[in-house]
């Protein structure tokens, strides 16, 4: 499939069927994401591979925990905190992977390189016919002490992209995206 296309038909997932992922599958997804450019020196990041059914669940609830906690008083407050209050609810859409991109030294850049190489890993689970969605959720507690611990990643790393991939249930529906706000200059 042509990069533009890839682009304009990639979709976030979050409808995933129960089948796992080989270890091909994943190595070419990180390969895709070591491509990005980066500043110098390069890839100043890893990839942290979780599988374990059991270590996702758990994650999830201590992630949604968190959020509880800190969730500030916004205008989604309520939807936040009713859907996270739900034990049912699974911040990774029962995905078989989560991928999460850290930075594993101090740079100005940490957060831009990890966000390059995240992009084009979605880019290529799309081309492969995967879903694959950043969680957001996950956020906040996977750069804590605690959510480091969860991840198996050294305290020094910045956690950066949390990221489940699978395959999809149901196929994306198309987006309606409203025209950008463009300024010229010359």
């Amino acid at each position: 499939m042509p990069l533009q296309e890839t682009i304009l038909e990639r979709r976030t997932m979050r409808d995933y069927g129960s089948e796992p992922l080989d270890d091909a599958t994943i190595r070419d997804l990180i390969r895709a994401a070591r491509q990005g450019p980066g500043t110098a020196p390069p890839h100043r990041w890893a990839c942290t591979v979780i599988r374990d059914a059991a270590a996702l669940a758990r994650i999830s609830r201590e992630a949604k925990a968190h959020m509880l906690a800190s969730l500030r008083t916004s205008p989604h407050s309520a939807h936040y905190q009713s859907l996270l209050g739900d034990p049912a609810f699974d911040i990774f859409y029962r995905a078989p992977v989560l991928l999460v991109i850290s930075a594993t030294t101090r740079s100005p850049w940490n957060v831009e390189d990890c966000t390059i190489a995240a992009e084009n890993l979605m880019l290529a689970a799309s081309e492969a016919g995967l879903g694959a969605c950043w969680i957001g959720f996950a956020q906040g507690f996977i750069g804590t002490a605690e959510g480091k611990a969860a991840l198996g990643v050294p305290a020094d790393w910045v956690p950066v992209a949390p990221i489940i991939v699978g395959r999809a249930d149901n196929a994306a529906l198309p987006l309606q995206r409203k025209p950008p706000e463009l300024c010229w200059i010359g």
